[in-house]
Parts: C-alpha cells; sequence; structure tokens
C-alpha cells in the first residue's frame, strides 16, 4: 500500500492515536495517519452506544464523512468482575470528565480494597472500525482478559494499564513495553482483525 493513502485517526488522545498508528504499521498497513489534533475543527459525536461497537462505528463515520477520508476510531474499556463489569463503556468518562487515569485508577483499586485476587478478574475490551467518506465501515472486536493489581505500578501505556495485569503476566499493562503490549492487549488484537478486513477490502476495491 503506498503511503499516499490518508487514514484519520479519530482520538483526541495522542498516546492511542500513536498505538493504533503502529498496530497497523506492524500489519503491513503503511497509511499517513492524520490526527484529529491536526484536524482541529471535526468533534467527535458523544459516546451514547450501549456497547462498545456502536461507539466506534459512529465516531469513526462522522470523521470519516467530515474530513473525506476513511477513519478508523476504537472504543474500549475496562470491566471488572466484582464491580458486575463497571465501568465498561463509561471506562473513559467514569468519575466524570475532569477526571484523569491516576483518579479512575484510584477509585478502581479503592473499590476493590480488601477483594481477594481470585476475586479480582476483569478484562479489557475494544471494538475497533474503519469507515470510509461513502459510508462503508468495518468492525472487529476482541479483549485481553486480567486481574486488577493492588496498586498502579509502570509508567507506560494509559487508561487503567498501571493496575491491570494481563493473563500470564506478573507486571501490568503499564510494564510492558509497546511491542508487549500490542502483541496481547485488546486493541491489537482487535487491530489486527480489523487490518486483514482492511486489506481484503481495499484488494477488492482496487480488483472491481
Amino acid at each position: 500500500m503506498s503511503p499516499a493513502h490518508r487514514l484519520l485517526v479519530a482520538s483526541h488522545n495522542p498516546a492511542k492515536a500513536g498505538e493504533i498508528a503502529q498496530i497497523l504499521r506492524n500489519e503491513g498497513l503503511e497509511f499517513a495517519v492524520l490526527s484529529l489534533q491536526e484536524l482541529p475543527d471535526i468533534s467527535l459525536p458523544p459516546e451514547t452506544g450501549s456497547t462498545f461497537a456502536a461507539n466506534a462505528a459512529a465516531k469513526a463515520k462522522h470523521a470519516a464523512e467530515a474530513a473525506g477520508i476513511p477513519a478508523l476510531a476504537d472504543d474500549s474499556g475496562l470491566e471488572v468482575e466484582a464491580l458486575d463489569g463497571e465501568p465498561g463503556v463509561r471506562s473513559a468518562r467514569y468519575l466524570g470528565a475532569s477526571a484523569t487515569d491516576e483518579d479512575r485508577c484510584e477509585k478502581i483499586l479503592q473499590l476493590l480494597r480488601g477483594v481477594p485476587d481470585d476475586r479480582r478478574l476483569a478484562r479489557f475490551r475494544c471494538a475497533a472500525a474503519y469507515a470510509e467518506p461513502d459510508g462503508d465501515v468495518l468492525l472487529a472486536e476482541d479483549a485481553c482478559s486480567g486481574r486488577i493489581a493492588r496498586e498502579r505500578v509502570g509508567r507506560g501505556g494509559f487508561g487503567y494499564d498501571p493496575i491491570f495485569i494481563p493473563d500470564g503476566e506478573t507486571r501490568t499493562m503499564a510494564q510492558l513495553t509497546p511491542d508487549q503490549k500490542h502483541a496481547i492487549s485488546h486493541r491489537g488484537r482487535a487491530l489486527r482483525l480489523l487490518a486483514r478486513l482492511i486489506r481484503k477490502h481495499l484488494a477488492e476495491g482496487r480488483s472491481g
């Protein structure tokens, strides 16, 4: 694929946009990636969907139509079993718009204070959507299971990464290198599935 293919990553989070761009490159999709920071006139619709998939598709469609180029959006979050799946689709808005990642992590740790390890099970879930200006939408979903740590550990990643220990690991997601994280993360898994759909879609477009 030529780098001339432009793609808007529909996120105001530069760390997330960077992760998405790197994962796509690793999958052989050499887009010239733009972010919403470079297109500040485009605003995203509110995340009012009841599922990650609904929110991801709505953001990707809106961004593609507004920018006139293909767009990719994801919606992801943390589901904690002992909290009945919370914060779930509200993960980014948990505790309100003014709360920081640190605030949200500390709240989860506070709610789980005294909860034993075997009841601290959790999963990161991600839905990723690719949309074109004409309305075509591709969607992929996946998850990463693990447990909630006892305290925040690590400086990498963002969001709830410092309190999430993936299955098979003793380190939190925030302690992993970017490549280690991408290999097992919910976002990495969903984007790899989506990358296959995008490659097939683009190939069919060229052959058609």
